[in-house]
This record gives structure tokens, C-alpha cells and sequence, in this order.
């Protein structure tokens, strides 16, 4: 039994059984009416491969007496298992979410049979009732096709993560991202009767075309999914298929010029709208002759090879600024930031890169760290990481920060602020440089005789003002008066010959270039201490100065969740807190209330537990919680919340990590 059918069967019989007892309290089961059906009949492929052409190509893997399905269409199929030798569909699997792929999923629920779907599309099936709720039809911009979804929730028994293998019987699928079509697409790719086969979707329709052009616009005016198609079909030609099979169109033999044909044309037809900007023209720059700098990606990465070939990679983030358009928005509220993997194979190929050896991230951001799973998980990457964010990353859902990436990372060694460490021939000092964000370092090093400095996003330059440092303000990130006053005197003390940004290209600074730049940042302290009333300004810069930790949880009714009250006092006297927790009807907390109290730029903590009764009743629901709070006998009210997500049964540890928990 495969990893994918044991999670399944007991995920699957229990959230069948969940939507059996919710089916008088919500909306029944849409079955198709049968008199819809195509006039179609399966055809031969080869021995153990059919296609029936329905409301898309549904594929039929057939070992022995029992079948797998690669979409399902109207649900057809399953009139024709008979004269094809087959007894029992074990799994129907998903490309992507489009109604012509699944509109008949519901039959198979009827009859047992598990779905697996793209972990970046679970949502469309499982809770696309929500999804119908909460999509915004008036002032319409997010124009991408999801209004092509299912219109009733089905249970989803797998998911089919990126670079995983689905085993079933004799037959490996593994699992290939390919955003286009949509931003959460798959292609699985597997060998059947002697050759690989690829089941691409919508990716391609036949050679040089694509079945429709409006699903590749997502932004109102904008095609990144024609830029996502051609970066996709490019890394499925590393794979060397022999034959594709299309959802729409016809199998293709010998795909790869035909891949090739529709790559060339979505390139000159993006060039049409804008000469820049296609991910597979994205170049790295040579820095020096150790250190590799790749600034067109979602976020500038370097990688720092060794005489021995193995690599340290500061950040590594997606490929490209279309990547992070397309799929910061393309998630629910559980959901993360899509991965796509880029440049290992040019790193081997131009700049004697052998192994990926350590990675670390110069802040806590998404946009930096999301490729972080998969170096450690397929290279083996040992992930390094700064002192003061290490625990960001292990527990994503602790905190509520600006651009936190959902998926735990595991830590495996913790860098110290001021600590110089040795990597491999090269030497590095770490400092703690906020300002972007409190969560941040800058890295000095000289390597092949250049001083550079890695500097995360703390520091930004414009080609057009040569001379001039940019950065930017979020409060969300933890800001204090002085801290990019200390991000600059880091430069000014180390001296570094080269900026190394988190985003844009490396740039030559001089001493004169920092000082206006502190100069500047000087000036922006100046205007937080105007502009805020009070003594104590770092008050008016921190959304968040008393805590519930975690500020996301996932609970069942009976259970106690435990949970801390953190305050950062921000004032110059000590602060006396009373602290009473905000909770739904029947819940309680222990203790009911707390006391505590809290030095001068200091952070106290206290542990509460939350208990949830037994009889309370939600299924998938997320509920917000609150602190109220007073402090030094003035009333702050209700400034802090947390949410927790309440399940009537008990998820699995597989469940709780696709659900982003």
C-alpha cells in the first residue's frame, strides 16, 4: 500500500462521511443529468493505455483488472470499464480544477472512488462552495478563469505535490508543476507499455497550440500565464517524453518539436505586448569568479560555489516576477506560495556547480525562502538561518507578519548576530540589519578579493539615480525608530565595493552613497517623532504589541490549546497589564484573566490555555479569538486576536501539513 492510498482511504471515507451528514444542512450532491454523455467511445493507445474523448481526454492506465483514471470529465468512463478488461477504478487524479476535467467527480464519490487534485488547487475542490461565496465579481481586475470551477464541494482523498511521486500498482507518476493553463496545473509523467508518458492537461493542445488564450491572463491586461506555459513546457522537455497527452486534442508521438513550436510562438506572441520580462530569458550575472548572481528572479539569489563545486545559495526564491503575480494571489487562506524550480541545471551546466550544501535566507519573507523545501527535501540542502527568525521559519503560523511562508523549515544551524563562520573556503559575518524588517541580516564576506555585502531587502538602487539608495517601510514587519539607521552603519563599518540586493542587480557603493543614506533614514526617524503623539514614538510604529502565540491554530472540540500572551512594552516606565481572552460561547480560558508586567523595550511572556467543549459544533470553520487589555489602569480594549480553526474530526499529521498546519 502506498503512502498516497493510506493517508487516502481514511482521509477519504472520513470526509465522505462528513459531507453525508452535512448533505440536509447544505447543498445536496450535484449529479449530472445522465442523458448527457458523449458520443464517444474509448479508444487504444497502446496495450494498457485508452482515451475516451469527453468533456476532456480521459486517460485509462489499466494494470490487471483494475484502472486509473488522469481526469474524469463527465464520469463516462466509467460506462466502458467493462469491454476494457477493468473491474475497479482505484484513483481518478487531477491535472487541474477546470469543470471539463471534473464536472462528473461527484459520480465518483457516489461510488467510492478516491480523487486526488493538485495540492495548489485543493481548494477548488473541497471547499469551492467558499470559493463561490467570497470571488469578486464587481470591479472585476483578478480576471484569471477560476470562474471555470466546480459549483459544489467534493471530498479530495490525496494531493499531488510538486517533484513527488505517486505510486499506484506497477506505475510511478511523478508529479511535474505546469502553471499556464492555470497557476496550480500538473503534468504527470510516467512510463506505460516501454515509453514515458505525459498527461500535460491544458498545458498544450497539439503541436504549436493551445486550446484557449483567455485562461492564460490573470491580471487585467496582463498574460503571465503565457510567459508560466512556455517556462513550463521547457522543463518538460528535460524530461525527455515520448509521447504527450493532452486534455483537448489528440496524443502527440515524438512532442518535443511540437513543444518547441508553441514555445517560439508564446514567446514572440509576449514580446508583442512587452519586450521584457520572459522568464526563460532570465540570465545570471558572472559577480565574481566564485560568486554567481541571479537578480531577474522573484528575488535576487547568489550562489556561492566552492573549488570543490558544492554551493551555498543566499535566498532562493521563484523564477521570475511573473512567478510571484501569478501565485501570490492563487492560494486560500491555508494555501502557500508556489515553487517552481530554476537555474540548478545552469548552475551545472555553465558554472561547475556540483551539490547545493547549505542555503540561508537573509530574511523571513516568502518571496526568499519559498524554494527552501525543496533544496532540502531533493538536494539534501542543510538550511542555515539567522538567530532571530529561526523560530519563524520552523513555526510559520506563530506570528502574524508580513509575508510569512506557510510551510514549516526545518533549521539546521542557527547563525548568531556578530558571529563569523566559516563555509567551505569563504568566511562570513553575520549582523543583525532591521529596517525592512526586524527579521532580517546582512552578510559580509570578501570573496575572490571583492567586499560584498548580501543585504537581503534592506537596500534598493535604481539604474537611472546611480548614486542614490532606496528602501522602503512596512510596518507589518516590526519597525523601530533607528533601525535602518543601524542597517546603514553596518555598511559603513564593514565598507563593503558591492551592494549584492535582495532584489534588482548588485551595485558599487562608496562611502559618501551611505552617508546620505544615513543622512536620509536620520530624516525619516525625524518624521516618526513628529507625526506620532507621545513621548514613547515606537508605540505608533507596531500593530501588534501584546500577542497571541500562535496566532494561528487548528483544534477539534474537547481539545486544549495552549497558547502565550507576549507584550512588548514600547514605553519608558514599567507597564502593568490585565489581560482577559475574548472567546466564542462555551469556550473558556485558564486562567480567566492574567496580570502581567513588563519592563521599559522589553518583551514579557505568560501561558493561557484555551478550552474548546465537546458538543461545540463547526466543520472547517475559522474563528477569531481576542486578548482585552489594560494597561496601567487605562483601557486599550480588545487590541490582539488570533484564529482557530475548528474540525469536528480529527485531522491526520498528512492533513495538517496540506492544510498549511
Amino acid at each position: 500500500m502506498t503512502q498516497y492510498e493510506h493517508f487516502s482511504r481514511r482521509g477519504f471515507l472520513q470526509t465522505t462521511a462528513l459531507a453525508a451528514a452535512q448533505t440536509s444542512l447544505a447543498v445536496p450532491a450535484r449529479i449530472a443529468n445522465p442523458e448527457f454523455t458523449p458520443n464517444t467511445r474509448p479508444r487504444k493507445i497502446s496495450d494498457n493505455l485508452y482515451v475516451l474523448e469527453d468533456t476532456c481526454n480521459v486517460y485509462l492506465i489499466r494494470n490487471g483488472r483494475s484502472g486509473l483514471l488522469v481526469d474524469f470529465g463527465s464520469g463516462a468512463m466509467l460506462h466502458h470499464l467493462a469491454e476494457l478488461g477493468v473491474e475497479k477504478i482505484d484513483w481518478i487524479l487531477h491535472t487541474h480544477h477546470h469543470r471539463d476535467q471534473a464536472q462528473g467527480d461527484p459520480l465518483a464519490v457516489e461510488r467510492n472512488i478516491p480523487i486526488a487534485v493538485p495540492v495548489n488547487e485543493r481548494q477548488y475542490f473541497e471547499n469551492v462552495e467558499n470559493f463561490w461565496r467570497n470571488r469578486r465579481i464587481f470591479e472585476l481586475y483578478y480576471v484569471r478563469n477560476d470562474f471555470f470551477s466546480l459549483t459544489a464541494n467534493v471530498p479530495v482523498a490525496a494531493v499531488l505535490r510538486d517533484y513527488d511521486t505517486f505510486e499506484w500498482k506497477a506505475y510511478k507518476l511523478f508529479i511535474q508543476p505546469a502553471p499556464g493553463h492555470t497557476p496550480g496545473s500538473i503534468a504527470l509523467v510516467t512510463e506505460i507499455d516501454g515509453r514515458k508518458i505525459a498527461f500535460t492537461g491544458d498545458l498544450i493542445h497539439s503541436a504549436g497550440k493551445v486550446q484557449t488564450l483567455y485562461d492564460l491572463q490573470y491580471y487585467y491586461e496582463e498574460h503571465e500565464g503565457v510567459d508560466l506555459s512556455a517556462y513550463s513546457l521547457s522543463k518538460l522537455i528535460e524530461l525527455s517524453p515520448a509521447m504527450v497527452c493532452p486534455a483537448h486534442g489528440t496524443e502527440m508521438a515524438d512532442p518535443v518539436p511540437g513543444m518547441q513550436q508553441l514555445i517560439a510562438k508564446l514567446r514572440d506572441w509576449w514580446a508583442f505586448w512587452k519586450p521584457w520580462g520572459f522568464t526563460l530569458d532570465n540570465k545570471p550575472r558572472q559577480l565574481t569568479p566564485h560568486v554567481v548572481a541571479h537578480y531577474q528572479t522573484m528575488s535576487c539569489f547568489y550562489a556561492i560555489i566552492s573549488r570543490t563545486g558544492k554551493a551555498l545559495f543566499l535566498d532562493y526564491g521563484g523564477p521570475s516576477w511573473n512567478s510571484f503575480y501569478a501565485f501570490k494571489d492563487a492560494v486560500d487562506i491555508y494555501g502557500r506560495f508556489r515553487f517552481v524550480e530554476h537555474s540548478i541545471e545552469n548552475l551545472r551546466a555553465n558554472h561547475g556547480l556540483k551539490s547545493v550544501d547549505v542555503a540561508i535566507p537573509s530574511h523571513m519573507h516568502d518571496d526568499h525562502l519559498n524554494g527552501f523545501p525543496y533544496l532540502a527535501k531533493h538536494h539534501g540542502t542543510k538550511i542555515w538561518c539567522f538567530e532571530n527568525f529561526a523560530g519563524l521559519l520552523e513555526n510559520p503560523r506563530g506570528e502574524n507578519l508580513g509575508c510569512t511562508f506557510g510551510a514549516p523549515i526545518h533549521v539546521d544551524r542557527v547563525i548568531r548576530d556578530r558571529e563569523t563562520f566559516r563555509w567551505e573556503e569563504f568566511e562570513f559575518t553575520a549582523v543583525h540589519s532591521p529596517g525592512h524588517t526586524n527579521y532580517q541580516m546582512a552578510l559580509f564576506a570578501t570573496i575572490d578579493g571583492v567586499r560584498l555585502a548580501f543585504t537581503g531587502d534592506a537596500f534598493f538602487h535604481d539604474a537611472d539615480r546611480p548614486f542614490v539608495i532606496r528602501h522602503n517601510l512596512i510596518y507589518r514587519n516590526r519597525v523601530k525608530v533607528g533601525d535602518y539607521v543601524k542597517s546603514i552603519q553596518n555598511v559603513l563599518e564593514f565598507q563593503p565595493d558591492i551592494i549584492c540586493p535582495g532584489h534588482g542587480e548588485p551595485f558599487m557603493i562608496d562611502l559618501d552613497m551611505a552617508r546620505d543614506f544615513k543622512a536620509k533614514v536620520e530624516k525619516q526617524d525625524q518624521f516618526f517623532r513628529s507625526l506620532i503623539a507621545g513621548e514613547d514614538t515606537n508605540v505608533g510604529l507596531d500593530p501588534s504589541p501584546v500577542e497571541i502565540y500562535p496566532y494561528q491554530s487548528l483544534a477539534t472540540p474537547g481539545q486544549a490549546l495552549q497558547f502565550e500572551i507576549r507584550a512588548r512594552n514600547h514605553r519608558r516606565q514599567n507597564a502593568l497589564l490585565q489581560i482577559a481572552l475574548v472567546l466564542p460561547a462555551g469556550w473558556r480560558s485558564d486562567p480567566p484573566s492574567l496580570k502581567m508586567s513588563v519592563q521599559p523595550n522589553e518583551v514579557a511572556k505568560a501561558p493561557v490555555s484555551i478550552i474548546i467543549p465537546r458538543d461545540f459544533r463547526a466543520s472547517h470553520t475559522r474563528l477569531a479569538i481576542a486578548a482585552d487589555v489594560i494597561a496601567n489602569d487605562i483601557y486599550l480594549g480588545q487590541i490582539a486576536e488570533a484564529v482557530v480553526d475548528v474540525r469536528t474530526i480529527e485531522p491526520s499529521p498528512a492533513e495538517r501539513t496540506d492544510a498549511g498546519f
